[in-house]
């Protein structure tokens, strides 16, 4: 018995040895982030709200929100402007419509969705950048108005909406 587990120590150890020379490179992130190492730097311009309908706190909780999430979840510094990764962009839509209708044509839920259009330049690796949009939504009870739940719905939808756009920009799937 004790030369059986002296056997598997030794390949263990070997096996360890025998990885660990081979040169190769694995990055984990619990974020799920996969920035390049010689990425050093990301800023994010201000996205102005030019959508037909405009929640006023929706501009700066969006932006806020991405630099945020980037600063918390990689080890890029924060620059003004000429980030290694760059975001710009603007809020395309704020609209509310109903979601879910009861038998008698009654709305029992509306739905808050948020559409935002992001430029991102990857400086390193210009096949990674993009242009496109995203969209996040939240239902509500239509008992309520709008205004009394935006308070509560916009930073749900923005964090899905910052998640998202970290994804696709970050992340190689």
């Amino acid at each position: 018995m004790m030369l059986k587990n002296k056997i598997i120590c030794c390949a263990l150890l070997l096996a360890a040895l025998v990885t660990a020379g081979c040169g190769v490179t694995i990055k984990y992130s619990l974020s799920g982030a996969s920035i390049p190492p010689d990425a050093k730097t990301f800023s994010v311009a201000y996205f102005p709200n030019n959508a037909p309908m405009v929640e006023p706190i929706l501009s700066t909780t969006l932006t806020d929100a991405l630099i945020d999430k980037f600063t918390r979840q990689t080890r890029l510094a924060q620059v003004d402007e000429g980030g290694d990764f760059a975001f710009e962009g603007e809020i395309t839509g704020y609209s509310s419509t109903t979601a879910s209708v009861a038998s008698d044509d009654y709305a029992l839920l509306n739905r808050l969705s948020i559409t935002v259009k992001v430029r991102f330049t990857n400086v390193l690796d210009e096949a990674m950048s993009f242009n496109k949009s995203f969209t996040a939504y939240a239902d509500y009870d239509s008992t309520k108005l709008l205004t009394e739940v935006a308070g509560e719905l916009v930073p749900e939808i923005v964090d899905q909406l910052v998640n998202d756009i970290f994804q696709a920009a970050a992340s190689n799937w």
